[in-house]
């Protein structure tokens, strides 16, 4: 089994930074992907950035440029540092696991950016 637990959401001003880490505990082995994903009220998760145990790594359009992802070199730790936030980024974060179409989440992190 595979235990998730983000950390680092919070309340930040329209331009500001944050960094959410996720941390992979348990039985990560084989091919594996990391991601975050994002929900606001009413809407489904939607991925936001995610990497591959290959380290191969994936931006959607609205997280490139503005959001960079780092891991350890175990790759069970994945850091999302986020940067110029916009209010429309005001979301629960999530951090995915996912293995042999098996997907682990994690509780969420929420992200605030308002004045």
């Amino acid at each position: 089994q595979v235990q998730i637990v983000e950390s680092g959401g919070g309340l930040v001003q329209p331009g500001g930074s944050l960094r959410l880490s996720c941390q992979a505990s348990g039985t990560i082995r084989g091919f594996y992907t990391l991601a975050w994903f994002r929900q606001v009220p009413g809407h489904d998760k939607a991925l936001v950035a995610s990497i591959t145990s290959l380290n191969t790594t994936y931006y959607t359009a609205s997280a490139k440029g503005r959001f960079t992802l780092s891991t350890d070199n175990t790759l069970t730790t994945l850091n999302m540092q986020m940067n110029s936030l916009q209010p429309e980024d005001t979301a629960v974060y999530y951090c995915q696991h996912a293995h042999n179409a098996r997907a682990t989440w994690g509780p969420g992190t929420q992200v605030t950016v308002s004045s």
